[in-house]
């Protein structure tokens, strides 16, 4: 991981600010736990804590310049202080600067949205890395090369962001797709990244609890491209609501895609089954014919978007279509766990109302009539409590059967969490199993011939989140396929 890395070259604190000392700096750092001699340490005021409170420890750590915001009275010698009015705002700067301002030397793509961030940065990944070497920072991984490393934030802060982005440049990386949440644009982790790209796939509900209305939600996500560059280029989505609003707001060459509406890549004759998808693609190009491994109409638009953005950074259509026919599997992304058992499984990371209902949208076009839809999923602890009801209220429209179990609880109760999801739920029968596993045997257990278990929530995630902090977990497409083989085919492992 890249917590508590330092710098890879020494940098002189007087090549980062001006009239500043002639002190060799060896790395930054936000974390006061981290931090380590010869350091320059970022005094940020969060949500919970204020760095500034946490001056006196990292100083015994023998970190040599304080970068602040607020007067400090007790100073110690050797040490440079720098008074800065925004914290943040030079934090994102030094950072760039400190690694060699990587973001300037690649291709950068960045994906914003409420869903489908992940799915777009990969396919973005997988499919230029045939044309130019490219890497990804974002939910799944920080990635490039051989190199895969776990993890951090969704959109990282500017010091991990940078210091990967200039690690991806010394390994021969010519992009990044990278991942852009409205928690990483309203903290101001990007400032100093320089996108070429910037991609918008929808906006449904989701982080009000962080964000307080879908306004200031919107807001949030605006910034990417409010902040783009002229020379850049605003991808997109025709479709969705928030449309005009974003065209309205960037300076940026927009291009579109969609479904619905008039679109720069348009798709139409979609035919959709298990195991892939087809459809027509018009563009600036031509007309082409595509054939994807990827299912459900909401990936035929993360393609749609990919596509786009790399054919508006120099990729021909018709160069991209055989790689688009048998992309990686996105773990925990509508990910097929097939085992050889009768019946159709997919573990999905959908923790938002929209992202639910469009899986299970999906569900219901694959079920036949006579068989049934089975659903696993719960609901985070500490986190938006109003779309519980929602998701109730969602799976009733459309399973047979309803197992609710824990998803990240933290401190709450997973049957009081699962009692707020029942109070939506009006028809269907549902159970509640609060270990996961067990959930999801439950459901694997009692799939019958063509039905469909959908396992939500988690996607991928090999972790927890409880009172005490994160435990490892299996993972909910490593639990699929054991309780497929255990307990469907008998196989002892």
């Amino acid at each position: 991981s890249y917590c508590g890395w330092q710098g890879g070259d020494l940098m002189k604190l007087s090549q980062l600010f001006e009239n500043a000392p002639d002190m060799e700096i060896e790395g930054l750092c936000l974390d006061s736990r981290l931090a380590k001699e010869n350091d320059m340490y970022f005094c940020m005021e969060g949500i919970v804590h204020d760095g500034h409170d946490f001056i006196d420890d990292v100083l015994d750590k023998g970190v040599k310049c304080i970068v602040h915001s607020k007067e400090l009275s007790n100073m110690r010698k050797g040490v440079a202080y720098i008074k800065v009015e925004n914290v943040n705002r030079t934090l994102n700067s030094v950072a760039s600067r400190f690694y060699g301002n990587p973001s300037k030397k690649m291709k950068v793509f960045g994906v914003t949205g409420t869903n489908g961030k992940s799915s777009v940065t990969n396919i973005i990944q997988d499919v230029y890395s045939h044309f130019h070497p490219c890497g990804y920072i974002g939910t799944i991984s920080i990635r490039y090369g051989n190199v895969t490393l776990p993890p951090n934030l969704t959109t990282p802060d500017p010091i991990i962001l940078h210091h990967a982005m200039h690690d991806m440049v010394e390994n021969g990386m010519e992009a990044v797709a990278l991942e852009v949440s409205s928690h990483g644009l309203e903290l101001g982790r990007v400032q100093s990244v320089d996108f070429d790209i910037a991609i918008f796939t929808n906006l449904t509900y989701d982080h009000l609890d962080f964000h307080g209305t879908f306004e200031n939600y919107f807001e949030a996500k605006k910034k990417l491209f409010t902040n783009l560059k002229p020379e850049g280029i605003a991808v997109l989505n025709a479709d969705d609501e928030y449309f005009d609003r974003l065209k309205d707001a960037t300076k940026a060459k927009v291009v579109t895609y969609g479904i619905q509406n008039d679109a720069d890549y348009h798709a139409d004759n979609i035919r959709m089954g298990t195991d892939g998808s087809s459809f027509v693609l018009r563009c600036k190009e031509g007309t082409f014919e595509v054939t994807t491994n990827l299912v459900a109409l909401y990936n035929i638009y993360n393609l749609l978007a990919a596509v786009a953005a790399m054919c508006e950074s120099g990729i021909k259509v018709e160069d991209m279509l055989p790689y688009l026919e048998t992309l990686k599997q996105i773990e925990g992304r509508l990910e097929r766990i097939d085992e050889g058992q009768p019946f159709n499984v997919f573990v999905d990371f959908a923790h938002t109302p929209d992202g639910m209902e469009k899986v299970f949208e999906y569900a219901k076009g694959i079920t036949p009539d006579n068989c049934s839809i089975i659903a696993v999923f719960g609901s985070a602890g500490k986190r938006d409590t109003k779309k519980r009801k929602v998701f109730g209220e969602i799976a009733d429209r459309y399973c047979d059967s309803i197992i609710l179990t824990e998803d990240d609880p933290r401190d709450e109760s997973a049957k009081d969490i699962a009692n707020e999801i029942r109070s939506g739920i009006k028809n269907t029968n549902s159970i509640f199993i609060e270990d996961r596993y067990a959930a999801i045997r439950q459901a694997i257990e009692s799939a019958n011939v063509n039905d469909t278990v959908l396992i939500l929530g988690k996607g991928d995630e090999v972790f927890m989140y409880r009172e005490f902090g994160r435990e490892e977990w299996m993972g909910d497409h490593n639990v699929a396929r054991h309780c497929i083989r255990k307990y469907t085919l008998g196989i002892e492992e």
